[in-house]
This record gives structure tokens, sequence and C-alpha cells, in this order.
């Protein structure tokens, strides 16, 4: 056995555990890795992730860690190297190759090019309906920005095609949004659909319900759903936030 670095003593000697730690166990432990690298294998045996490549299954748990904590390749990066707990989980250790931001953003441009966002979201909740965990009838529905550098070009030269620039409050961003739907009682995640920043996020909320459910909660950015087209057929009570501006202030008692 290769001698432990100085973070790794440090680390198993803690004597008590983060709400991060706890959570990638859990993780760990819920997701069904083999049948998610089955997926991927015979894609990723011809890829350039690396010279020589990665294991899939430290690409994957890397890939995951991105999504978990929305974190962009440079800082994704410099997570492995900073924090044990995220190594760990990747099955990496200090002392060995870390994959650098361009390993890590080829993985993603593989994952991207062959569809396997979806793919990979059905597995995962297949899976876990086979141990139990069904989805109910509510459903809450949001997005999230997922910025970059808006100085980032390609080897042309060029922005990204599919990132655009939106405006969320007084400020700018450039990137992309992840529009999720999640069961309102297990917190399970059902569905993911991703898309330029200036995507609205009602244009997106149909494919985030399986059409089972009876409730949709959102906030204002979903204000109107139960009057487009797409969703005139459903029957659903959609508890929908007021627009700020609409609000009532009432005094303080």
């Amino acid at each position: 056995m290769d001698q432990l670095s100085f973070a790794e003593a440090e680390y198993e000697n803690k004597r008590r555990k983060t709400r991060r730690e706890l959570f990638l166990e859990e993780m760990d432990a819920l997701l069904p890795w083999q049948k998610l690298e089955s997926k991927i294998k015979r894609h990723y045996s011809n890829s350039k992730t690396g010279r020589p490549p990665y294991p899939l299954s430290v690409m994957l748990r890397v890939h995951c860690l991105q999504l978990f904590y929305n974190l962009s390749d440079p800082m994704m990066e410099d997570s492995l190297y900073e924090i044990e707990s995220m190594r760990r989980f990747a099955k990496l250790r200090l002392s060995e190759r870390i994959p650098d931001q361009t390993t890590i953003l080829n993985f993603r441009h593989l994952l991207e090019s062959h569809g396997f966002g979806q793919k990979l979201m059905l597995e995962i909740n297949k899976h876990l309906t086979s141990k139990g965990c069904s989805l109910r009838e509510g459903r809450i529905v949001d997005a999230t920005l997922i910025s970059a550098p808006s100085s980032t070009k390609n080897k042309e030269n060029q922005r990204d095609p599919e990132m655009h620039q939106t405006k969320k409050g007084n400020q700018w961003y450039f990137g992309m949004k992840l529009h999720i739907g999640v069961d309102a009682d297990t917190g399970l995640v059902h569905s993911a659909v991703g898309t330029s920043a200036n995507e609205h996020d009602i244009t997106k909320a149909a494919d985030l319900l399986h059409g089972r459910e009876k409730r949709v909660h959102g906030d204002a950015g979903y204000a109107g759903i139960h009057k487009r087209e797409e969703h005139k057929e459903r029957d659903v009570e959609c508890h929908i936030s007021a627009r700020p501006g609409k609000r009532k202030h009432g005094r303080r008692q």
C-alpha cells in the first residue's frame, strides 16, 4: 500500500464528517455506477481524454461532482487538488495524476456529443424506481444559470454557439441554463434540460413534467404557465410565486 500523504493522514484523523462528505457518501451508495459506465464504455474507449486515459469510473465521478456543485472545468480541477472528500469520491489520490480542465472538458463534450445526459438520467430514474423511490403527485420546476467566461473562445476564435448572455437582476451573465424538475415530496430529480442562458424558464417547463403530477410549484419565472398551449390539457394545480412588483407588503406587527 502506498504511503499516505499529509492531506490524507489529516483527513483520516478528523473527528466529524462534513455535510459534503455525508452527501457524497450517499451519492456514492445511491447511484448505479456500473450501469452508467456501461452506457458510455464503448464510446469512451476511443475518446481522446488523456494519454494514457483516466479510468472511465474516475471521469464519470468527476463529471457528477461538476453537476452536484455547479463547477466550471477550471474550478473542478482546482477542487480536486484542494478538497480531499472530492478526491475520494472520484477515486483519486493527490500523489497520482489529477485530471486537468482540458481532460474534464473533453469528457463533458463526449457525453454531450452522444446525448448521454438524458440516457444517464433515465437510467438513474429507473434504478431509483426499482429501489422504491417512486415519483409522487407534486413537482417543483426551476432553472439555474451556469456561467462561463465570456472571453473564452475555441480554436476558430469563436465563442460556443450554444452559449448566450442574459440579464438577471442588474447583472449580465454569459453561459447556459439548466432547467430541472424535482419531485416535491422526495426531492428526487426527475428531469433536466440544458439550454443557452437566454432561454426563458417557462419554455422548457413541459419537458420537466412527467404527466402524472397533480401540483406544480415554481417561482415567478413560470407565471402564466397554465395559459400556454402545451399545458392546456393538463389537469394540475399551478402554485406559482407572484412577481416581486405585484406582491403586497403588509405592515410588520
